[in-house]
């Protein structure tokens, strides 16, 4: 499987706000749109790009596919399964990115970022209703369970993880149970549970041309 390798701190500027890619240090002032808040590159700070609206379509969809990790080919599958689905395209393609199981695991806090949930999932730390599930693609359902496996739970990463996210609280459609490392789905999220700040209607445009 094709894996991003670049810079991630490039992406958040490419988009000129924070994607939330990186945990933590998002927060912080080593955040690259705190220090360099405009486009890499060598003209970064002086080009001047006059926006059509194929590019401002193009540029949400790139948005949207880099904040929950998926390449173009993952990313046009989901959309051609949610315009068959019953409901509004670009809600039921937000629906489907959040109920993926690294997403899943990030919301609950088992891990600081999308990346670090996927590699969880990769290396089977997780189940999913009693079972090892090693598949970050994995769509979970309503009334399924997500729980860090036993001889996982004093791992550094996952401590330091729910360590850095004490005092927040999980989303609506997610009941957490922190003293076990687990969480249950409780429904399918609608669009206004969903904090992703992207306009899934653009997507939804550039995608039907």
């Amino acid at each position: 499987m094709a894996v991003y390798q670049d810079a991630r701190c490039r992406m958040c500027r490419r988009a000129g706000m924070k994607l939330f890619l990186k945990g933590a240090r998002c927060y912080t002032d080593k955040c690259a749109i705190e220090r360099r808040a405009y486009a890499p590159g060598e003209h970064g700070k002086s080009r001047r790009i006059k926006e059509t609206n194929y590019g401002v379509q193009l540029r949400e969809k790139q948005k949207a596919r880099r904040m929950y990790g998926v390449l173009e080919r993952q990313f046009r599958n989901y959309f051609e399964k949610a315009a068959e689905a019953k409901g509004v395209t670009g809600e039921v393609l937000l629906q489907m990115l959040e109920r993926r199981l690294d997403n899943v695991v990030f919301r609950m806090g088992f891990a600081v970022n999308r990346n670090q949930a996927r590699q969880l999932v990769r290396h089977g730390h997780l189940l999913v209703n009693g079972r090892k599930v090693d598949i970050p693609s994995f769509l979970v359902k309503p009334g399924d369970e997500v729980q860090v496996r036993e001889k996982s739970r004093k791992m550094t990463v996952i401590v330091n993880a729910l360590e850095s996210r004490k005092g927040q609280t999980s989303p609506e459609w997610i009941e957490l149970s922190p003293e076990k490392l687990a969480g249950r789905v409780l429904n399918v999220p609608s669009r206004g549970a969903i904090p992703t700040p992207v306009n899934e209607q653009l997507i939804v445009e550039l995608y039907s041309k």
